[in-house]
């Protein structure tokens, strides 16, 4: 217990600092933490050390500075780039790296490095400051309210075979828990946030949440096709950055684009 809640305090220093400060603060620490996903990643597959892993590392620098320096038309080349890049080292070393290592090797940056760099994105917003509340909303808020309703109403399982302990009453609990909590801090910051009706925040979070139980079981079937617990042991009693920022690693972009489009249409 002491581990964990040295872990959960690091943690939530951690995601504090990078969503309150902006700027090159929030550019840097997104990056590393994107390099350490990847790494713990990369573990299951013996490949952290390859030529792959550190190609990986590399175009993540790469592509972090692009969103700084407001360089967004280059992302889709940076993909391409990278898919050439790892080809060409896959035939000059070849047989040494099989074509499905070139295949996780893409899927991993992308899944960690540009989904993760929407934390990034959204801070960067005008109301950005505001709008990464919604992250911790649909990602901790959601399993709170799933927790309490899960405990007090949990009878049917939402997976099984992925996570035993959630139930759709819970999931259903969560949703309806972020959506009250997104709709109160609309109303609390109506002036700081882009939202013309405090519904819209209640939308955006709730939508959000019921994404971050994807990412939480997708993040948790990964494990269990591999047999692990934790993808790393580097938070105490938390396991890896990818066990702690699995949901938000997948609600980024949602959020982001939920509120983009929001802007835009209304």
């Amino acid at each position: 217990m002491k581990d964990r809640l040295i872990g959960g305090f690091f943690v939530g220093i951690v995601t504090l600092v990078a969503l309150l400060t902006g700027g090159i603060v929030t550019t840097c620490i997104l990056a590393v933490v994107s390099i350490i996903g990847i790494w713990e990643y990369l573990r299951i597959y013996s490949l952290e050390k390859s030529v792959f892993a550190f190609v990986d590392y590399a175009f993540t620098i790469a592509f972090y500075a692009l969103i700084f320096l407001n360089k967004e038309f280059l992302f889709f080349p940076a993909i391409i780039g990278l898919l050439m890049v790892i080809l060409a080292i896959y035939v000059f070393n070849f047989p040494k790296y099989m074509d499905h290592d070139v295949a996780k090797v893409l899927f991993i940056f992308v899944y960690v490095t540009v989904l993760l760099s929407y934390v990034l994105r959204l801070r960067e917003m005008e109301s950005g400051l505001y709008l990464v509340f919604y992250l911790l909303i649909a990602s901790w808020g959601n399993d709170i309210c799933a927790y309490f309703f899960g405990r007090a109403l949990g009878k049917h399982k939402l997976a099984p075979k992925v996570s035993p302990n959630k139930s759709i009453e819970g999931f259903i609990g969560g949703i309806f828990g972020a959506f009250a909590i997104g709709i109160a801090f609309a109303m609390v910051f109506p002036e700081q946030l882009p939202f013309t009706v405090p519904v819209f925040g209640g939308i955006v979070a709730a939508v959000a949440a019921m994404a971050s139980v994807i990412g939480d079981l997708a993040a948790s079937a990964i494990k269990r096709n591999h047999d692990i617990k934790d993808y790393s042991s580097l938070i105490p009693g938390h396991g890896g950055i990818l066990d702690r920022f699995d949901s938000v690693i997948y609600i980024a972009p949602i959020i982001y684009w939920l509120v983009r489009l929001i802007e835009m249409v209304f």
